[in-house]
């Protein structure tokens, strides 16, 4: 099969052959030092496409997958959504936003239940979309809630970038940005976590490159891997993965591993790079479960400060309550799965969501309850996810 068709890789063959190449190099590992492998993806879209192919179920006993703080919605900090509800109480403002946010609660009301309430709040799919929202409404401010990480902030700079251009003055933003690798580093310095490897996020890769994980093999002598979200392109970076540990156990020095080269250069795109560098500067940003993390945000530059919504609007910010019983934020952290913890599938649900976790179309408790995904220790049978989709090919 042609290794450029889509096709490949859901190619059920090569799926056989890397399974077995995993099981090979985790019985291997076992035998070395390595009873239990503990392995977590930084991605929201690896976290679905893993749970929508059962491949939990079928890796070795011993390979543990866990859940990272990959979801840009879910590691958005409660005073973060509180700050975004302030927004719906300005008076002649909408606020445009993407859908995942909409239902994700706050202290005491969400941006739906404010919508339903007569607030003018309106989904779009771009940023691009809410600027011609207010080059057809010069009469109304329009605010657009920026959520996401590297991969989201180059276009709604360049969407700044454009409104600044157009004299488009009723136009503004929101940042809540987050920076992927500083989460990592408090990741690898969380006493508490226990990791034998990282499977890196693909798309934020595509802009940020290997060489912005170089930190992650070289200081911390951590196993690392770039992979894609197709079957096989996540079994050949758990394959990967497994060799780079066996690597790191004949203490010879690690590299950044790319299973994506299809997407990912090592040096990423450094003109996306760049229009995020001249609209916004690094800021210490708030994040659910792992807490104040120095340089991980994202603010207005002073040249684009006329475009910070934060700046533009008196906001009556309410004070921040936490979601009594919501463990969101350790299940970010890989402290538990989120069948751990005792609210998962019974006071919280994906109808009534105590946090973003479930809510999100990347959220981990999202996945695991729409897969029906057990606790660690309850997996007994293989399930029949992958070879549904391996069926599609």
């Amino acid at each position: 099969m042609d290794a450029r068709s889509p096709d490949s890789f859901r190619d059920r063959s090569l799926a056989d052959n890397l399974l077995r190449r995993i099981s090979s190099s985790a019985n291997a590992l076992a035998k070395t030092g390595y009873p239990n492998l503990q392995l977590m993806e930084v991605c929201g879209t690896h976290t679905m496409a893993i749970a929508k192919s059962g491949i939990r179920s079928l890796l070795p006993d011993n390979v543990r997958l866990l859940s990272g703080p990959g979801c840009p919605v879910c590691v958005t900090a409660n005073a973060d959504i509180d700050t975004i509800i302030a927004l719906t109480r300005i008076n002649n403002l909408t606020v445009t936003t993407f859908g995942d946010m909409l239902r994700v609660p706050g202290s005491s009301t969400s941006l739906a239940e404010q919508r339903a309430q007569g607030a003018a709040v309106e989904v779009v799919y771009s940023p691009i979309d809410a600027l011609k929202l207010a080059e057809e409404q010069p009469e109304r401010q329009i605010a657009f809630v920026g959520v996401g990480f590297e991969t989201t902030a180059p276009t709604i700079a360049a969407t700044i970038l454009r409104a600044k251009a157009a004299g488009i003055s009723n136009f503004s933003v929101l940042a809540a940005f987050k920076l992927v690798p500083p989460a990592l580093r408090a990741l690898l310095d969380d006493p508490e976590l226990t990791l034998d490897g990282l499977i890196l996020p693909g798309h934020v890769s595509t802009i940020l490159g290997l060489d912005s994980y170089s930190f992650v093999t070289d200081q911390y002598n951590m196993p690392a891997i770039v992979t894609g979200f197709e079957p096989v392109d996540i079994l050949a970076g758990i394959s990967l993965l497994l060799e780079q540990i066996k690597t790191k156990s004949l203490s010879e020095p690690l590299t950044v591993g790319n299973a994506y080269t299809r997407s990912v250069q090592t040096f990423g795109n450094p003109q996306a790079r760049q229009v995020i560098d001249l609209v916004f500067q690094p800021v210490d940003a708030n994040w659910r479960g792992l807490g104040n993390i120095n340089h991980s945000g994202l603010s207005f530059r002073p040249d684009f400060a006329d475009f910070d919504a934060k700046q533009r609007f008196d906001l009556q910010i309410e004070a921040t309550v936490e979601p009594r019983g919501c463990r969101c934020g350790d299940v970010l952290r890989g402290i538990i799965e989120p069948p751990d913890c005792p609210q998962f599938g019974r006071s919280c649900t994906p109808a009534r969501p105590l946090g973003p976790c479930m809510v999100s179309s990347e959220g981990s408790c999202a996945a695991y309850h729409r897969y029906n995904i057990k606790q660690s220790s309850e997996r007994t049978g293989k399930h029949t996810q992958l070879n549904n989709l391996l069926d599609q090919a």
